[in-house]
């Protein structure tokens, strides 16, 4: 079997989990990642924007936590917490969040991370027959089951979005 391009897909072929890895061209000069995944993958693809979601690392008391929402929407960090048993979050740095997970910003996936983190995916993506997130690489996404992407990140499910 060839090797796996990214540890995001070698973990979804280890587990034999059905996926679609969508490529489109990333502009090296954008650092707004996921409004450029959206622009790029929601009308060529025919998907809602809300059906593309993004992998945020937020840093807790205890360590490090990974939420996983639509790109259109902000996280509520109160509610990430809260779904990660923690008192409060805030962003994590950049560079911890590159060093914990093996990817670069812009390209990390909430799956195949260096270390596996407390992960919460947003409820609305159990509304979806499939989503797309990062596949660990920036202009790389993977389109999979909702419940899939919860099933190997040992996610908990919460609505994090901030209203």
């Amino acid at each position: 079997m060839p090797r796996a391009a990214t540890p995001a897909i070698a973990a979804l072929l280890a587990a034999g989990v059905p996926h679609e890895v969508v490529q489109y061209q990333h502009d090296p000069r954008s650092d707004s990642f996921g409004d450029e995944a959206v622009a790029a993958l929601a009308e060529a693809g025919g998907l809602a924007p809300e059906q593309i979601f993004k992998t945020l690392v937020v840093a807790l008391p205890r360590g490090l936590g990974v939420a996983v929402l639509p790109v259109p929407s902000k996280l509520s960090l109160k509610a990430a917490a809260a779904a990660l048993g923690a008192a409060k979050a805030t962003m994590a740095d950049p560079a911890d969040a590159q060093r914990s997970s093996g990817y670069v910003v812009g390209g990390i996936s909430p799956l195949g991370q260096r270390r596996a983190l407390p992960t919460v995916v947003d409820a609305s993506a159990l509304r979806w027959d499939r989503v797309l997130c990062s596949a660990g690489k920036r202009g790389w996404d993977v389109a999979i089951d909702p419940r899939d992407l919860v099933r190997l990140t040992n996610a908990v499910t919460a609505d994090i979005c901030a209203v």
